[in-house]
């Protein structure tokens, strides 16, 4: 069976700055990781490689055995990027459902909008949560597709303390129920 993502010897250059060097990394469907380390130590450049969103200097990364850009990949993981943007006109009920719509087989919309506790904003617009929420949200959006593998990238981010615990605890939801 495949890994659900690999670096193998990855290097990525930007111009004369070398942001990863030689680095190898498998995750096996199940696990659950945490790259930590100090700013600019290419935790985001790895996230960008296995997504498809860079491509390696040299080396190579890999989604379910597969190159990242492959649909068939990308069909099987949600993202919660460092920084998002969306339509700020939308009620939370109905991004929800516009991202639910790029993914085959997506999770119920109230199920996704509920690991993200935000049963309570459905129907609000998306300019009127507040910056936790709207963190919320962007993991109810990671999720909507019901991802197999899911990248989360400083997902904590302008959380306070009980909301990180919240947070957390819904990622071992995640991961209880078979998620990588």
């Amino acid at each position: 069976m495949p890994l659900a993502a690999q670096l193998i010897d990855a290097t990525k250059k930007y111009g004369a700055v070398e942001a990863l060097t030689g680095v190898s990394l498998n995750i096996e469907l199940g696990e659950v990781v945490a790259m930590l380390g100090p700013n600019g130590a290419g935790k985001t450049t790895s996230i960008s490689l296995l997504l498809g969103l860079r491509k390696p200097t040299t080396g190579k990364a890999q989604l379910f055995g597969l190159d990242p850009s492959d649909l068939n990949a990308r069909r099987r993981i949600g993202v919660m990027l460092q920084e998002s943007g969306i339509p700020e006109m939308l009620r939370v009920r109905e991004i929800v459902d516009l991202f639910r719509s790029y993914y085959p087989k997506p999770m119920v919309r109230d199920r996704a909008i509920a690991m993200a506790g935000l049963e309570e904003k459905a129907t609000a617009l998306v300019q009127q949560l507040s910056g936790g929420q709207r963190q919320r949200l962007y993991f109810a959006l990671a999720v909507c597709g019901d991802p197999e593998v899911l990248f989360l990238d400083e997902p904590t981010v302008g959380l306070a303390v009980e909301g990180r615990r919240s947070f957390i605890e819904r990622i071992e939801e995640f991961a209880d129920m078979g998620g990588t």
